[in-house]
């Protein structure tokens, strides 16, 4: 090591323990900007203008003989929540030796065996830090020739399971009220207990092929790759699932960790960083398999008579800590005992409703199981690309005359309607927003010269003249071209269709099942009220007119997307048509910053290397920008129309700090994908406690 030191900085290493302690001192410091650092600040969302702080206190050795050691130790058990002491140690040895898995320490009850009065001495201490903060505590030890060090204490870091299990005992042991219960659970951290577990039957047939240390739980299965940088590319640029295989993880290896669905280490304990990362992440994790023979170089583990190469297929169950060969099939994730009590809680305090994006009857149905209030985004487009109806679309877009148009339009209609019926069947008089059209028409016409050749002969055109159009269609920004209202401006009967579908499928649903549906019908990519204007008196007309066909009386609303900034900044007159906004968080953001969502990826890490920017604003809500035009849209929308209903139906509606922000600014609901519900139910929870706080 003194060597390494030399050849980097040029200097011997210094003997003066005044200069090696400030040394020691400022590389902390520094260590505060490293990639790493950046990373995690970045999944964590924490500002990075907070810097860092140093302890310095007496050294204490666990390396001084048979009468000494070290440990890492828990109140409770991270993983699960069970209330019980939970931890490791090692004889002879100091903590880097634990937290690095250089070694597979010794469960922390063997204690009792080895040093008796130390263990109780312990034990005693354990019990009265958790008695004092009223949480599970994460301590590091050093027993020094028979005298017990505690060297820190802090709430520990835990599963989600594990959060929801020890808050809800701590509420029935009377230390915890539930509002606090509710306020120490991580929203974003429920994602772990929202994706799918092994299907039980798939797993008796799986093929074990080894077990080790369950250190992270959850269920993962993909391909094997050996470094971070190469499992960051599988998942990122091939869309791989991915299981990193390490000998044991670093701090460098953090962007590899979080592109993986699960990690296998060789060694290492519960305790050891890949361990404590990967249950922090909510990623499934098993370590110290020492069963494994590796060549990290070469590509290649053996295990139970196995070899596996990069790109060869294993599962890993981080509940039991056995790993499988091959990919074993999974099953959805349920909300129920205390991850339902803890809803309930939340679902008391949140003054937010959360509704969810859904296009399908399937995710509808899962959304609503999950909590969700309604739809707050039904992308219509979404309905079209199935095979059997996408060269219907494209007969409309590519007809010459308005009655070809409305006769493909016709062919669609009863697909639409069919969507929308199963919808509200699913929804059971939860509201449904619905957005019409809104991708450039572009992105429907064919590429590959077999479509175009079908599509030819349906329409009695030749190839070229389906080219020629295709080719018309071409925008140079489509992004920012002939999409959303202007489609409807242009194309009236497309919007016709759509609330003919509306409109039919609210009525039979209501009359068949009995449920009350009041049809919200939203026009996108608005940034005039005349333009609103526009499009919503063909809607009114067409949906008028179906009332009358049906002797009905059914309520219908019409509201907009405030997707474009104009609209965020004449939203007090665009009310005056509008009955209720939704913002498009995604498109706004990306017209307020000027950047591609589909491209803004390929230099954004720069800007986070040159902390320009923390986090990406499509993940994460930048409130000082967008959030000033969404806050100008709510106070002038309420001026013209105080009872107006707002929310967000973007990517935003399901991360928590933005939630906390909606809840400020006043918005009604929000919108978010269907296993992002409960997040955002909790995430809603917690901005009102603190706001009332």
């Amino acid at each position: 090591y003194k060597a390494i030191y030399a050849e980097k900085m040029g200097a011997e290493f210094p003997q003066d323990p005044k200069v090696q302690l400030m040394e020691a001192v400022k590389a902390v410091f520094r260590s505060w900007d490293n990639p790493r650092a950046i990373v995690y600040r970045r999944m964590n969302d924490i500002p990075g203008d907070w810097g860092t702080a140093v302890n310095v206190q007496s050294m204490v050795f666990g390396n001084m003989g048979n009468t000494s050691g070290t440990g890492v130790a828990f109140t409770r058990n991270p993983s699960t929540g069970e209330k019980g002491i939970f931890g490791e140690y090692l004889i002879n040895a100091q903590g880097e030796d634990v937290v690095a898995g250089i070694r597979t320490p010794q469960p922390i009850t063997k204690l009792a065996e080895d040093l008796p009065k130390c263990y109780e001495q312990f034990m005693d201490i354990a019990n009265r830090l958790e008695d004092h903060y009223r949480d599970m505590q994460d301590m590091e030890f050093t027993i020094q020739e028979g005298k017990l060090f505690f060297l820190q204490t802090r709430n520990g870091k835990r599963t989600a399971q594990a959060a929801i299990q020890i808050a809800c005992d701590l509420v029935d042991e009377g230390r915890i009220t539930p509002e606090e219960a509710v306020l120490r659970i991580e929203a974003k951290s429920l994602d772990q207990l929202l994706h799918p577990t092994f299907d039980a039957e798939q797993l008796k047939k799986g093929e074990k092929i080894g077990q080790a240390l369950p250190a992270s739980p959850g269920a993962a299965a993909g391909k094997v790759y050996f470094t971070a940088e190469d499992a960051k590319n599988a998942h990122e640029q091939d869309g791989e699932k991915v299981i990193l295989v390490r000998l044991e993880t670093s701090p460098e290896d953090i962007e590899g960790m979080h592109a993986a669905e699960g990690i296998l280490t060789v060694r290492g304990g519960m305790t050891s960083h890949a361990a404590v990362v990967a249950r922090g992440m909510g990623t499934c994790c098993v370590s110290g398999c020492g069963e494994i023979s590796i060549d990290e170089d070469a590509k290649v583990f053996s295990l139970g008579g196995y070899t596996f190469h990069e790109g060869d297929e294993i599962s890993l169950d981080g509940g039991t800590g056995f790993i499988y060969k091959g990919m074993i099939q999974t099953k959805e994730a349920t909300v129920s005992g205390n991850f339902g009590r803890i809803m309930n809680w939340a679902d008391g305090f949140r003054r937010l409703r959360i509704r969810t994006n859904a296009d399908t009857p399937a995710d509808t149905a899962n959304a609503v199981r999950l909590g969700a209030e309604g739809i707050g985004l039904c992308r219509t487009e979404h309905m079209f690309f199935e095979p059997n109806r996408i060269p219907k679309i494209r007969k409309m877009i590519l007809s010459d005359t308005l009655e070809q148009r409305e006769q493909a339009l016709q062919e669609l209609l009863p697909f639409q309607k069919s969507d929308f019926k199963a919808m509200y069947e699913a929804l059971k008089g939860r509201p449904m927003t619905v957005r019409y059209l809104d991708p450039p028409l572009h992105e429907f016409v064919p590429t590959d010269p077999a479509d175009m050749e079908a599509l030819a002969k349906d329409m009695g055109m030749t190839v070229e003249q389906v080219k020629q159009k295709c080719d018309d269609l071409h925008e140079f920004n489509p992004m920012m071209g002939h999409r959303g209202c202007r489609l409807a401006v242009t194309y009236p009967e497309i919007a016709r269709m759509q609330t003919r579908a509306v409109m039919e499928a609210a009525i039979e649903v209501s009359r068949e099942k009995g449920f009350s549906i009041e049809p919200e019908i939203m026009i996108p990519l608005v940034g005039d009220k005349k333009e609103l204007k526009f499009v919503k008196d063909i809607v009114v007309e067409e949906a008028e007119t179906v009332k009358k066909e049906r002797n009905s009386n059914i309520i219908y609303h019409i509201g907009t997307m405030i997707e474009i900034p104009r609209a965020a900044l004449m939203a007090g007159e665009i009310a005056e048509e509008a009955e209720f906004f939704s913002f498009g968080t995604n498109d706004l953001t990306q017209m307020t910053f000027g950047f591609s969502r589909d491209d803004a990826g390929k230099f954004l890490y720069s800007y986070y290397q040159a902390k320009i920017y923390e986090s990406d604003p499509f993940a994460r809500l930048d409130q000082n920008g967008v959030g000033q035009l969404i806050r100008i849209a709510a106070e002038q929308g309420k001026k013209t129309r105080p009872n107006i209903k707002m929310g967000i139906c973007g990517e935003h509606g399901g991360d928590p700090s933005s939630i906390a922000f909606c809840h400020d600014a006043g918005l009604t609901y929000v919108s978010c994908s269907p296993f992002r519900v409960p997040i955002a139910r909790l995430a809603a929870a917690q901005a009102a406690l603190n706001s009332k706080k």
